[in-house]
């Protein structure tokens, strides 16, 4: 019996093409919470930016890939900061090899600069581009779980072999995301099911991308979407379809959740 479902945002719950979560989607997630199934966003996104989720009946987010847990009133129910020594060093790779570095925070994505990638990213999931600050100076605010690299898969490997106690994970071509080694969706998800007596097979995880591979393998019934990058494909239990064509209904109805 599936008694709670952990869903990725960008190209699971959200379309690439509409930017909005579908009718379906939506009545399906609704149909299923009624029935006592509780429900959890698990995204690379940080809380403050899930705007178009409103009306959907979440518990809580496994937020910014595991690293910031929280209910859906705000508490706490994780927390896993990224050290100064490590930002510092990204810092300086960023100045030495030459790509953008973003802070992924609740109010916002701030950069050191805006390029051409900063912009296409912004373009892909329909976002302002980042504004750009110091970010030393917002680091010290304290409240940093996530940096963004603004690179390809091929400068992430140089650049993540000079950052040992990290790990990067990819949604997207020309963008990855970075938290601390050992934190994922997968972790995230854990700490909800320590939270509400939760055992692993009680649990099913929607994605679509390289950083929900980790939450596929860890649930009871990990489904990819339709149109979903090869790793997440491979470390599926299932694979339904795009979530344009109602994939997210469509996997309920196939399990019986609703």
């Amino acid at each position: 019996m599936i008694r709670a479902l952990f869903l990725d945002v960008d190209g699971t719950l959200i379309s690439f093409r509409t930017h909005e979560v579908p009718a379906s989607a939506l009545d399906a997630l609704r149909r299923a919470h009624g029935r006592g199934v509780r429900l959890f966003i698990a995204t690379g996104r940080a809380v403050g930016d899930l705007a178009g989720l409103e009306e959907i009946p979440y518990d809580g987010v496994v937020a910014l890939n595991g690293a910031d847990c929280l209910m859906r009133d705000g508490e706490v129910v994780a927390r896993h900061l990224i050290p100064r020594a490590e930002f510092e060093q990204a810092m300086a790779l960023s100045a030495e090899m030459d790509f953008p570095v973003g802070l992924e925070l609740n109010d916002g994505i701030f950069v050191n600069r805006v390029t051409p990638v900063v912009e296409e990213v912004a373009r892909l999931v329909a976002h302002p581009v980042p504004e750009v600050v110091d970010l030393r100076r917002l680091f010290d605010r304290g409240d940093c779980c996530q940096m963004c690299f603004y690179v390809d898969p091929e400068l992430e490997k140089r650049v993540m072999a000079r950052l040992p106690s990290m790990v990067a994970t990819r949604w997207c071509p020309i963008f990855t995301d970075v938290n601390l080694r050992g934190i994922d969706k997968a972790t995230g998800m854990a700490e909800f099911a320590e939270r509400f007596g939760l055992g692993a097979a009680e649990t099913m995880a929607f994605g679509d991308g390289g950083n929900d591979v980790p939450m596929l393998r860890a649930a009871g019934i990990g489904v990819a979407m339709g149109g979903a990058c090869d790793e997440a494909l491979r470390a599926a239990d299932w694979v339904t379809a795009t979530v344009d064509d109602d994939g997210i209904r469509r996997a309920l109805e196939h399990f019986g959740v609703i």
